[in-house]
């Protein structure tokens, strides 16, 4: 991994919890049901592309 990648993975990884903590905050209030799904697809498509970054 060159460190273009290793930083990419970092801020992925910081997105992450930044969205993690949104999911949180929709699932308690139920305002629009949308939302949550939305942060869920989200924060998968952060999670596959650290995959294929480490992957190289």
């Amino acid at each position: 991994m060159d460190k273009r990648a290793k930083k990419r993975i970092q801020g992925l990884r910081t997105k992450i919890g930044t969205l993690r903590k949104k999911l949180a905050g929709a699932q308690q209030q139920a305002d629009d049901p949308g939302e949550e799904q939305a942060v869920r697809d989200e924060i998968a498509k952060c999670e596959a592309e650290i995959e294929r970054l480490k992957k190289g």
